[in-house]
């Protein structure tokens, strides 16, 4: 390890928790797709920061937004209105459910408070529903209630007792989903494709029949769209690829749910991740009669849509439709797939791809050794998942030709197993 870089582990080794699976680099500085360490080496990044740098890094527009908001207003707290939450919110109701805003700081924080939500409506009129189902294979945060939520049992150990009135089903097993309802039950939460979990997704009428059921029991539908939202699957929220009616196809790339559309809509939707473009930001959007129900009082986050976030927010919202980034996740993800299924050096190497717009998973045959290491040396930011998916999310708007290059590296990389 050449000596700036090791120099900057040491430190980090001595202040810093080791709670995070942290290679030895010291990234230095960011452009668009590409990163430099601490050494000058550089670096195609296909993962995005967990998905979070959605428009790359250092996007000027977004280094913009935030000089301009920092020297307007920085923080006044939500005892006030401030102009950029509003705009912000007016985006997403013109792409997403009509509905209204709760902003907070993370995936986690919307989660909670859907959840909240969930069995805030259960309480209404005397009753006493409280209990959410959740699926097998989920992610939904790291909070005491939100790794009871998710259906992985590694998130859990050592954090015992479990925060009670979490049940966890198969995805896609309808059946077992109907059978866990019982009368303390208030909501459902999924994920419209299961990102940590491997990328993985449902029978095609799965959805439907899961809105149905929560119709039919009076029961909150929450889609956790942390990782899908904001354009990554080829569609400004994962939700709108799921169509009412089967014979119908879902709207295209690019275009928002309105009256009459075939997409299964959820009672609330939680956003963080991408929605911010790399700065904490997590929403609830909740339809309006659910979100009557969080009077003052109820909930709350101190600096959650602070104005510098939510000018970065609604900018992310602009770049997007103005350059037509989810028509182009769309296709970069459709071609990719092709490819990857269709490609020679790949057989018997992997077993499925998967996965949508820029959100696709690799699943090997076996699970190897040192995979990010490797990717590293090959000048890759890649995530391995489920012991042996490959988790590619790039930023959305990373041109073709990088991709394209990038996807061959991976290619080689792969290969080489």
């Amino acid at each position: 390890m050449p000596d700036a870089q090791q120099s900057i582990v040491e430190r980090g080794k001595r202040v810093l928790i080791g709670n995070y699976a942290r290679v030895p680099i010291s990234m230095a500085r960011g452009q668009g797709s590409h990163l430099w360490d601490a050494d000058g080496k550089q670096y195609l990044d296909l993962f995005a920061g967990f998905g979070g740098t959605i428009l790359g890094h250092c996007h000027p527009e977004l280094v913009a937004a935030t000089a301009e908001q920092a020297g307007k207003l920085w923080a006044v707290g939500n005892s006030f209105y401030s102009e950029p939450q509003i705009e912000f919110a007016e985006r997403l109701g013109r792409r997403a459910f009509p509905g209204q805003a709760f902003f907070c700081h993370s995936g986690a924080e919307s989660n909670e408070a859907a959840c909240k939500l969930a069995r805030l409506r259960g309480s209404q009129n005397g009753g006493k529903r409280w209990k959410i189902i959740a699926l097998n294979k989920s992610f939904h945060c790291r909070t005491l209630a939100m790794i009871a939520a998710t259906g992985n049992p590694t998130y859990r150990a050592g954090f015992g007792p479990e925060v009670p009135g979490f049940n966890h089903v198969d995805g896609g097993d309808f059946a077992a989903l109907e059978r866990e309802v019982d009368d303390e039950t208030c909501g459902i939460i999924m994920e419209p494709i299961q990102g940590e979990g491997g990328i993985n997704q449902y029978p095609t009428d799965y959805p439907q029949r899961v809105r149905e059921l929560c119709d039919e029991k009076k029961l909150s539908l929450i889609f956790d769209e942390v990782w899908t939202g904001c354009g990554r699957t080829g569609r400004w929220f994962a939700y709108q690829h799921f169509c009412k009616n089967a014979g119908k196809p879902p709207a295209a790339a690019g275009s928002s749910t309105s009256a009459g559309s075939c997409a299964v809509e959820p009672d609330i939707m939680t956003l963080g991740k991408a929605v911010g473009g790399g700065l904490p930001v997590g929403v609830m959007w909740a339809k309006p009669e659910l979100a009557a129900l969080m009077v003052p009082g109820t909930h709350g986050c101190t600096l959650g849509g602070n104005p510098i976030c939510m000018a970065v927010a609604k900018t992310i919202f602009d770049v997007i439709d103005r350059e037509n980034l989810v028509a182009h996740a769309a296709n970069l993800g459709e071609q990719t797939i092709g490819r990857l299924r269709n490609e020679p050096r790949l057989k018997g190497k992997i077993v499925d791809v998967r996965g949508r717009g820029l959100m696709l998973g690799i699943e090997l045959a076996e699970a190897p050794e040192k995979f990010i290491d490797k990717a590293l040396a090959r000048g890759l930011v890649i995530n391995l998942t489920a012991r042996k998916v490959v988790r590619l999310a790039p930023a959305i708007n990373i041109p073709a030709e990088e991709w394209g290059a990038g996807l061959d590296r991976v290619i080689e990389l792969i290969a080489s197993l």
